[in-house]
């Protein structure tokens, strides 16, 4: 009997050790969160692949990021080994509208390390400067390709967000701030694109409406590059914003001057304009005010805004800088079921209607074109890439970069990883030093391997990869170009690469006349 209770105290004693120890350390935000429990999520996932032979799922199902996605953003935001063995998992010749990169004979040359030029953060310069193309003071080039999209404080609890911005400061990219409008959690290096959502929150005065006073104090304060308008958001287009009271603490509640603990749903719509023709002059005026670039956030859905934005800006005097389209598969931390699945085009078929119209009328090197929309892996942000994007936006992958584990809990205010929700305890998890180093190692590794892909097509940047570098296969051992899918116009010869194109223009050209 003495023995028994001897191991019951050892086996008590080394408990409340591994506990202790879980709650003090910093690497591991579940640990901290759920002592000793929370172990034996690293079980499972560590014989995970053994265990899926037989049941649940395989690695390519979840959604909306399968297990092998996050496994590759996990292991580069650790620095970890993110290669994978013994081939391919998807059965090439039977999975419809599967991506192909074609790899040319001879890859174009890049730095490799241990040459006089080669760089670790992998650095990839946006092809445009933004803000150049209409003159604006405070233009510049964005030093990468890839920036962290729109979530707001408020959403995100403060040591995410102060994690998102240490790591774009390490890495050299821009933060878009959400609509939520700027924090203190803002301020840590990070250079901001600052969201203007339809509650105008951080730029409005008592009342609730815009105050350009307001807007250029709030910009002269904090190190914003860029100003994006946000007309609707991919996951949830004609809604507004969404932000549940038990995460609207009192200095969120300050910041955006709302009322603590109630529901906040921004309006549907913009009240400062109400058609493309007062959008532009919004556009300029905040431009004349602040210097900086302007541009707008946008799903997809019917196309007469978007022709009547692309001709009034054929007048040249006015005109947005950046056009950031978000896709229907885009993330958010709260939304009704209906409009997550069924309002907006996904991303590619919205990306490539959007540009073509721009395309048509000779704008397109006018305009930085940005897209989100589960972008951030290589072979997605290449595809983008030669659609006619200049810069994507990763949100979700961020977030898993600092720890998200995909517990689909955003919009209960009690996410596991202390990210998307206001719960103290919850927060106090994720130290946003460590979790800064991770989301720099992602988006580095993120850029890094762009790159390769660039050199495997024969290209030396992102912006020269065109679709003649892709087919989509399908379960027909049959193979498409992607413009002739998406109905691009051949941008070398001007030329119409197919009747689909012609049919396609036909019906943009009824919808901007209003015939249905």
């Amino acid at each position: 009997m003495y023995a028994l209770w001897s191991v019951g105290a050892f086996l008590l004693v080394l408990l409340m050790l591994i506990a202790i120890y879980d709650v003090v350390q910093k690497r591991h935000t579940i640990l901290r969160n759920y002592p000793i429990i929370g172990h034996f999520r690293y079980i499972l996932e560590s014989i995970g692949p053994e265990l899926r032979q037989y049941i649940v799922t395989d690695n390519n199902e979840e959604r909306p990021f399968s297990r092998d996605q996050r496994r590759w953003v996990y292991a580069s935001a650790k620095e970890q080994n993110n290669y994978f063995g013994f081939g391919t998992g998807i059965d090439l010749e039977l999975t419809p509208n599967f991506l192909i990169i074609k790899p040319v004979a001879f890859p174009a040359e890049h730095p490799q390390e241990g040459d006089e030029d080669f760089d670790s953060n992998h650095p990839i310069e946006c092809s445009k400067i933004l803000g150049e193309a209409r003159g604006r003071e405070k233009a510049f080039r964005p030093q990468s390709v890839v920036y962290i999209s729109a979530m707001s404080y408020g959403s995100l609890s403060a040591a995410a967000v102060e994690a998102l911005n240490r790591g774009c400061h390490i890495a050299d990219s821009l933060h878009n701030t959400g609509e939520g409008s700027i924090a203190r959690h803002h301020d840590h290096g990070g250079d901001l694109i600052w969201q203007l959502g339809t509650g105008y929150f951080g730029a409005r005065d008592k009342a609730g409406n815009f105050s350009m006073e307001k807007l250029v104090e709030r910009v002269e304060q904090h190190q914003v590059r860029a100003i994006e308008i946000k007309m609707s958001q991919g996951a949830k287009p004609g809604r507004g914003g969404v932000l549940l009271g038990e995460k609207i603490t009192p200095e969120i509640a300050e910041i955006r001057g709302i009322p603590v603990g109630e529901d906040c749903i921004s309006p549907p719509r913009h009240s400062e304009f109400a058609n493309a023709d007062e959008l532009l002059d919004f556009v300029e005026a905040i431009a004349d005010r602040t210097g900086l670039p302007v541009g707008i956030k946008a799903a997809v859905g019917r196309l007469d805004f978007w022709v009547s934005l692309a001709d009034h800006m054929v007048e040249g005097d006015r005109g947005v800088d950046f056009i950031n389209i978000d896709g229907g598969e885009g993330g958010t931390g709260a939304a009704p079921l209906v409009y997550c699945d069924n309002v907006a085009l996904p991303f590619k078929t919205a990306f490539s209607r959007v540009y073509r119209i721009f395309s048509q009328r000779d704008l397109t090197d006018d305009i930085v074109f940005m897209g989100a929309g589960r972008l951030g892996f290589p072979e997605a942000a290449l595809l983008a890439f030669a659609m006619g994007v200049d810069m994507i936006g990763v949100a979700r992958e961020a977030m898993m970069a600092i720890g998200c584990i995909q517990a689909k809990r955003c919009h209960t205010g009690h996410c596991p990883a202390g990210i998307a929700t206001q719960n103290k305890w919850l927060m106090r998890g994720l130290d946003p030093t460590d979790k800064s180093a991770r989301l720099a190692n992602y988006l580095v590794t993120l850029r890094r391997e762009l790159m390769w892909l660039t050199s495997t097509v024969g290209k030396h940047h992102p912006a020269e990869v065109t679709l003649d570098d892709f087919e989509i296969i399908d379960d027909s051992f049959d193979g498409d170009n992607p413009g002739d899918i998406f109905g691009y116009l051949d941008l070398h010869s001007g030329d119409l690469k197919t009747n689909k194109v012609k049919e396609v223009d036909m019906a943009l050209a009824m919808e901007a006349e209003g015939i249905d």
